[in-house]
């Protein structure tokens, strides 16, 4: 009955599910120019293009344009944040800090095979 109710309502998962991680990297990537609690950075820095294209892949992936390609570029780049900034304090995810960069990867890795599905017409 419960694997019945989730596929019934899949979509509406999916749906929320590309929501939150759009608004979420979109958030990650505000807080870098000192918005939202984080510290600001200069635009013009390797944080600030992290920063810019965190806005820009959040931004997509929210509106559903572009989500596959959006998914891809953000995947790239928390790889790349995981290597530079995270594997060299340690392999250990939890203590290098690095698990929401893996966390972030892994949904993109969602996004790009289910892409920009929209709000479902019928459960």
């Amino acid at each position: 009955m419960k694997n019945e109710l989730i596929v019934k309502y899949k979509g509406y998962l999916y749906f929320v599910f590309r929501i939150l991680v759009g608004l979420l990297f979109f958030t990650h990537g505000i807080q870098k120019f000192g918005l939202l609690g984080g510290s600001s950075v200069d635009l013009i820095s390797l944080m600030g293009l992290a920063g810019t294209i965190e806005i820009l892949v959040g931004a997509l992936i929210v509106i559903g344009f572009l989500t596959r390609i959006a998914a891809l570029i953000g995947a790239i780049e928390m790889l790349v944040a995981y290597f530079m900034a995270h594997l060299p304090s340690g392999l250990n995810p939890l203590t290098n800090q690095g698990e929401p960069a893996l966390l972030f990867f892994v949904a993109f890795l969602v996004l790009m095979g289910y892409g920009s599905v929209k709000w479902p017409h019928k459960p």
